[in-house]
């Protein structure tokens, strides 16, 4: 059977004659996809979060040198002065109050409950217009005299160190995702869902389950390796042998994502709920301040994408891999199974998806689309720093990561996210392969 120069083959790789402009024709198809989404997402990564179960108010006091901080009451009224509740925060510092309907409310914090070196740095109520569906984050002000002490913290510093550890973060949920579109050529918006369901799978086994976290981070590392191979094997084979387009492929996973997304509100709820983890207090190392817990992501995520890039130079299944995404055509045919590879390919971004989800819930709390709001910087992460490879990812990842928090410094804190998705734009304008891709490179 003869092919005709230039048509489509097989899902994720052109031949004959016309094939650099065939490749440039898919990536700039899947660009105007992917910042279409973006445009349609940054709704999702701006002040207040959805909620199927009604509206909410939420926040986390605790400064750099005091850590959390619990124990401290927090008044919701209407601005007419009926009360709605009155709460504490917990040991993690943090609180939320559920609210009769959308409207104003104003919430006020009671002074007098700060630890001994704390105090208000502004107002100690402020007013909050929450939507219908709404969970509404409030930001309080609170000072510890660091930032007007000789030591401690320098903000623009803190905010790097912040980043750095954010980047990793998102590189290490982010390189399944670049390995998957290197082999196969899909752009799979459904990896936010492992991200979710590693972050829950964890959640359910530590906090109900009464498991210690650390067991519970490797039991849901199997089940997201898991959910991942089932999504290899019970769909995307499938559609791959029946010869399904990348763009079809692409919209099959805006759907799986939806339906993922949901049926894990249902089994987990819309809450914001903390793992059972005893919280570390912030150790100030002279520029910057980190908890135990932000240390521990930082290092773990070090070594998972150090394991990561050995596996991808020294072992017989990472060089597979680097070859099926260079030239699956011609890795069938020097005698590597192809399927096998990309099998793996899907074990390990799911495990590490689902790790990343974990090390995303101990930062923040664990949500039923978590993901999904990660999901944007991670495609901003693996699109500048070069589809479909894994050093790309971790590259742009980083950059992301230091860039969002970063831009904090002129920016509101609720909006920063938007300003990774400005970058992805800027970078896709002026360099529109990445960091390190290449025009006519698809893996």
């Amino acid at each position: 059977m003869t092919h005709a120069p230039g048509r489509f083959r097989r899902p994720g790789r052109w031949t004959g004659p016309g094939e650099p402009a065939a490749r440039d024709r898919r990536w700039a198809l899947l660009r105007l996809l992917l910042v279409a989404v973006f445009a349609t997402g940054i709704a999702a990564l701006t002040p207040g979060v959805a909620s199927a179960e009604g509206e909410q108010l939420l926040g986390t006091l605790q400064t750099s040198r005091s850590g959390p901080i619990g124990g401290v009451q927090i008044e919701v009224t209407t601005p007419g002065g009926e009360e709605i509740e009155t709460v504490e925060s917990d040991e993690r510092g943090r609180w939320s109050v559920d609210l009769p309907g959308p409207g104003e409310y104003v919430v006020t914090l009671d002074a007098d409950d700060l630890p001994d070196g704390v105090e208000l740095a502004g107002e100690d109520s402020r007013t909050v217009t929450v939507d219908e569906n709404r969970r509404e984050p409030v930001i309080i002000g609170l000072s510890d005299g660091s930032r007007d002490s000789g030591g401690g913290t320098v903000r623009a510093v803190q905010l790097l160190v912040d980043g750095i550890r954010f980047g990793l973060l998102i590189a290490m949920c982010a390189v399944g995702l670049s390995l998957i579109f290197g082999t196969t050529g899909l752009t799979n918006f459904a990896h936010g869902e492992l991200v979710t369901i590693g972050a829950v799978v964890a959640w359910f086994i530590n906090v109900e389950g009464g498991v210690p976290l650390i067991p519970a981070t490797i039991i849901a590392m199997v089940v997201g390796a898991a959910v991942g191979a089932l999504n290899e094997l019970a769909l995307w084979r499938p559609l791959r042998r029946r010869g399904t387009g990348l763009v079809a492929a692409l919209v099959i996973s805006i759907g799986l994502s939806l339906l993922l997304r949901y049926l894990i509100q249902i089994v987990y709820g819309g809450r914001s709920s903390p793992y059972r983890f005893q919280p570390g207090r912030a150790v100030d190392y002279g520029l910057f301040t980190l908890t135990d817990r932000a240390v521990a992501s930082i290092i773990i995520s070090i070594v998972v994408l150090l394991l990561v890039a050995v596996m991808l130079q020294r072992t017989r299944i990472g060089k597979a891999m680097r070859a099926v995404a260079d030239n699956r055509d011609l890795a069938a045919a020097s005698g590597i199974d192809v399927n096998r590879v990309i099998l793996v390919v899907w074990l390990m971004g799911g495990a590490l998806a689902a790790l990343g989800g974990v090390l995303l819930g101990l930062s923040d709390q664990v949500q039923w689309d978590m993901g999904f709001r990660l999901l944007l910087l991670m495609f901003a992460g693996v699109t500048l720093g070069g589809l479909g490879t894994a050093y790309g990812a971790l590259v742009g990842s980083l950059i992301v990561g230091v860039f969002v928090q970063m831009s904090t410094l002129v920016i509101p804190n609720d909006v920063k996210y938007v300003g990774g998705l400005l970058l992805l734009i800027v970078i896709l304008v002026i360099r529109p392969q990445g960091i390190l891709g290449s025009r006519v490179r698809v893996g």
